[in-house]
């Protein structure tokens, strides 16, 4: 897809969910408030205090509009103003017992409105809308990358092998420009791994965050005393959340534990995010290689090792 096929996509989907949403429509649910209206609502129930500048920062409202949205809620009584102790220049926001209780009834009906779109949809479905808004917010959102934050190590569920080969070659498509044979690299490692499993010496692990798989790693045998590190991937929206280091740790106790003499690794050069994990957890390139793959020319592989 081009960049004005993109351009078009996104649009399309603006006008859809404007539209499917009722952000046109004269009132918001049959209330007696517009969308934008019942957005400055929500904010003013769930801040304590606000002054209308920040209000109006947060929300990125023109401040003549908010201006006269404010005296509007105000004259209905929804709104009253109490004067900062610290400067009397500024006055701080409360909803009256009527806001709280306005706000109380559109709450609800903004909640029974999205929990009835929701029950159209099956469990699958509905898990897939959420995991694709969850996409959205992190690639439109102002910080890019995962906060530490928790995250859950677990061996693979039905499904999950396969997601491994459909993450590793799009990823590698878009970040490094790799072309099918390198998925097919990635499907051939699965395969292999799946056929002539061995439980006690060879395990794949799979990291979740927010009910989402956030990356993966294979150990699999190369001998009786080298084990190999396979496939490590962390998906964009959880890097920096220390789940690759966790992924790696995981592998080396494994491989410890499984009486292994060696850990070793085939990557590129550059692969630098990853080389730079490699490195921490205390491999050591012990050799490098160039050749033209995956339709990139002048690759350089590297080969990195572990004693255990």
């Amino acid at each position: 897809m081009d960049s004005a096929a993109r351009v078009h996509a996104v649009r399309s989907f603006n006008r859809f969910y404007t539209r499917h949403i009722g952000v046109l429509r004269q009132s918001w649910l049959g209330s007696d408030f517009t969308l934008a209206e019942a957005r400055v609502l929500f904010e003013l129930a769930h801040h304590e205090r606000p002054i209308a500048t920040d209000l109006g920062r947060e929300l990125d409202l023109d401040p003549g509009y908010l201006s006269r949205v404010l005296r509007d809620f105000e004259r209905r009584g929804l709104v009253r103003r109490e004067r900062s102790a610290s400067d009397g220049r500024r006055s701080h926001l409360l909803l009256t017992r009527a806001g709280k209780a306005a706000f109380g009834t559109l709450n609800q009906k903004t909640h029974d409105d999205v929990a009835s779109m929701l029950q159209r949809l099956s469990a699958a479905d509905q898990q897939r809308l959420v995991a694709a808004m969850r996409s959205i917010e992190d690639l439109l959102g102002e910080e890019r990358l995962a906060p530490p934050g928790p995250f859950v190590i677990r061996p693979p569920h039905a499904g999950d092998l396969g997601w491994i080969v459909h993450r590793q070659g799009l990823l590698y498509a878009e970040e490094w420009g790799y072309n099918e044979h390198f998925e097919a690299l990635a499907a051939e490692i699965v395969a292999d791994f799946v056929k002539h499993l061995r439980p006690a010496k060879e395990r794949c692990w799979i990291a979740e965050k927010d009910g989402e798989i956030a990356g993966s790693v294979l150990l699999v045998r190369g001998s009786d005393t080298v084990a190999k590190l396979r496939l490590l991937y962390v998906e964009p929206s959880a890097r920096g959340a220390g789940i690759g280091a966790r992924l790696i740790d995981e592998c080396i106790t494994f491989a410890k534990r499984a009486r292994y003499k060696t850990l070793t690794l085939w990557t590129q050069s550059e692969l630098a995010a990853a080389r730079r994990l490699y490195k921490k957890a205390g491999f050591t390139m012990t050799g490098k290689k160039s050749h033209d793959s995956f339709g990139r020319v002048g690759l350089v592989a590297e080969t990195w090792d572990l004693a255990l």
